[in-house]
C-alpha cells in the first residue's frame, strides 16, 4: 500500500512538473506575440529605415524555438528513464 502511494505521489509530481514547463512555454511564446508587433510598431513610428526590431524578433525566436524543442521533443522522458534506472538500482541492491 505504502508502495502505490508513493508511486502516485511521483506520478503527481512529474505531471505538475510537465504542467509548469507546458505553462512556461505557452507563457513565453504569448509575450513573443505581443511583444514583437510593438516594437515592429514603435519602430515604424520612430525611424524606418534602420529596422532594428529583426534582431530581438530572431534572437527572441530562436529562443522559444529552443524552448519548443525541450518541452516537446525531449521533454523530461530521458530524465523519467534515468529516475527509473536508479531506482532498480537500488532496488537490487
Amino acid at each position: 500500500m505504502e508502495k502505490d502511494s508513493n508511486n502516485l505521489n511521483q506520478e503527481y509530481i512529474r505531471a505538475s512538473a510537465r504542467m509548469q514547463e507546458l505553462k512556461a512555454f505557452y507563457s513565453n511564446i504569448a509575450a513573443y506575440m505581443l511583444v514583437i508587433p510593438f516594437l515592429i510598431f514603435i519602430n515604424y513610428m520612430t525611424y524606418w529605415d534602420y529596422q532594428w526590431f529583426w534582431f530581438p524578433m530572431f534572437g527572441w525566436g530562436l529562443g522559444v524555438t529552443i524552448h519548443a524543442i525541450v518541452t516537446f521533443a525531449m521533454g523530461s522522458d530521458w530524465e523519467r528513464r534515468k529516475i527509473e534506472e536508479i531506482m532498480d538500482k537500488e532496488k537490487n541492491e
